[in-house]
């Protein structure tokens, strides 16, 4: 079954961290262009930061710059969300995705994207800033 499996959201004050981890099955992540999106109430869909392991090349939003890191561990087939000095700001829900055709972060976490045009998402998972 191919699948990305997410864990690792929650309730986390201002200025804290959480890491946030996608499993894939059923497909290797190293063939795939891998991101996090997140998505607020109310609001688009949001490519928070995307690679492609084969560059290593990454892209990051302008408003986690610094603060959040991706990263993958091809052994174990799992992507990564490092997200520290977290703000009220960062509070959606979060969802990794993988697509075998987008040649580079920046299409992969390009806005107003179809999500069907993705080939793989995960099933999203809460993270909530507040004091």
């Amino acid at each position: 079954q191919l699948q990305l499996v997410e864990s690792g959201g929650g309730l986390v004050q201002p200025g804290g961290s959480l890491r946030l981890s996608c499993a894939a099955s059923g497909f290797t992540l190293d063939d795939y262009a891998i991101g996090w999106f997140r998505q607020a109430p109310g609001k688009e869909r949001e490519g928070v930061s995307c690679m492609r392991s084969s560059s290593g090349r990454t892209y990051y939003t302008n408003s986690v710059k610094g603060r959040f890191t991706i990263s993958i561990d091809s052994a174990k087939n799992t992507m990564y969300l490092q997200m520290d000095s977290l703000k009220p700001e960062d509070t959606a829900v979060y969802f990794c995705a993988a697509d075998k055709v987008r040649q580079t972060p920046q299409g992969m976490c390009a806005p107003h994207q179809p999500r069907a045009s993705y080939d793989h998402w995960g099933q999203g998972t809460q993270v909530t800033v507040s004091s």
